[in-house]
């Protein structure tokens, strides 16, 4: 039976690798990858010959041009759906969310998070604010209640991110603020503000405390989902993890016990967002100086690429760099005209050169100057 599952896998896997787009999917890389670095751990005689064609298949894999297609049939997700039933126990090591083809396209904009998702039974999202390593515990201890976790230091681009990465997965219906809100940002208090007033006609989150409300990168209607998806629990200044899990696991099953067959509740479905351009990295043939805006940097360790998000001064999302390498990367931005002092371009090549790193080595990368 299990050689039979096998063969299916290698089946799957060869139609999907016989096609371009798929040599040029993160899906398919995804699944190539996971399936490697678990079948040590399941090494048989029928796994063998699965280990030997995946390496090969990695080999012939292209730059990859997008993270999924969305395709009617999915090959890697078929494939990886008959792996952890040979092996269940590898799901829970798995990258990402649990597999499906909407792991590869959510959390739909990257940043500093710890996503979960496996469904209608982790309802509960958790931003910790300024408290980082607070998020670190409550990923690491995982409540099977947890959808996502991370971060929210500023009350603008934060914020931004909040909203995208929640209307866009139905399954989030509770956001927890929890830690230290930001002193002088204060995005715990403005999301609160968000939820129950919404925003003015220039994007200003109407009645919050932090330095710059402004919403540049979300459509009010993006807003108005998020406001009735969503219900926002006051937590803020808790850094306590046992009481905070005590809690997601108390919303979590009012949740589910209102989810009845018999109820009226609105069913949400994912929404799609506003987007901005995502500029493949390219080697330069020439180097040019030139315009400007700010730079955040966010490696992806799991995908060993740096994306780079360009804002202009009023916070306003510009794009969005991709690239495996801190040199590509600044060659692009040189090239296409996007800094425009020369200190600025030194210290972009310091810290791509720091993220390049803390992924090759493992340690965690903090940008310097950044809000």
């Amino acid at each position: 039976m299990k050689e039979e599952q096998i063969n299916k896998i290698i089946n799957e896997l060869q139609k999907g690798m016989s096609l371009e787009k798929c040599k040029k999917c993160g899906c398919m890389k995804d699944t190539l990858e996971n399936i490697l670095s678990s079948l040590p751990l399941h090494v048989t005689k029928e796994s063998l010959d699965l280990f030997e064609k995946i390496k090969e298949w990695l080999e012939k894999m292209e730059p990859i041009e997008y993270s999924c297609l969305g395709c009617k049939y999915c090959y890697p997700a078929s494939a990886m759906n008959t792996f952890t039933e040979i092996f269940p126990e590898v799901s829970s090591r798995l990258s990402g969310c649990s597999f499906e083809i909407k792991e590869n396209i959510w959390p739909s904009v990257p940043g500093e998070y710890f996503a979960f998702c496996e469904g209608k039974s982790c309802p509960v999202a958790v931003s910790t604010l300024a408290s980082v390593e607070l998020a670190e515990r409550l990923a690491k201890i995982r409540p099977p209640e947890l959808c996502i976790v991370g971060k929210t230091e500023t009350e603008n681009i934060g914020i931004d991110k909040i909203i995208k990465n929640t209307i866009t997965n139905p399954t989030i219906r509770v956001l927890l603020l929890a830690g230290k809100d930001p002193e002088g940002h204060y995005s715990g208090k403005t999301l609160l503000a968000l939820w129950e007033n919404g925003v003015d006609e220039r994007m200003r989150v109407i009645d919050a405390p932090g330095k710059h409300p402004v919403l540049r990168n979300v459509s009010k209607e993006e807003i108005e989902i998020f406001r009735n998806q969503i219900k926002i629990v006051d937590m803020i200044g808790c850094e306590d993890e046992v009481v905070i899990i005590k809690k997601i696991k108390e919303l979590s099953r009012k949740i589910t016990s209102s989810c009845r067959c018999d109820s009226q509740e609105i069913e949400f479905k994912p929404t799609q967002v506003m987007t901005v351009p995502v500029i493949k990295a390219q080697k330069p043939d020439r180097v040019e100086m030139d315009r400007a805006g700010y730079f955040v940097i966010i490696p992806q360790r799991e995908k060993k690429i740096i994306i780079v998000e360009h804002y202009s001064y009023e916070n306003k999302l510009l794009r969005i760099i991709e690239g495996k390498d801190a040199k590509s990367i600044y060659h692009t931005v040189i090239k296409n005209g996007w800094v425009t002092q020369l200190s600025h371009a030194a210290y972009l090549g310091k810290e791509l050169i720091k993220a390049e790193l803390s992924i090759k080595f493992g340690f965690k990368y903090i940008q310097d100057g950044i809000d």
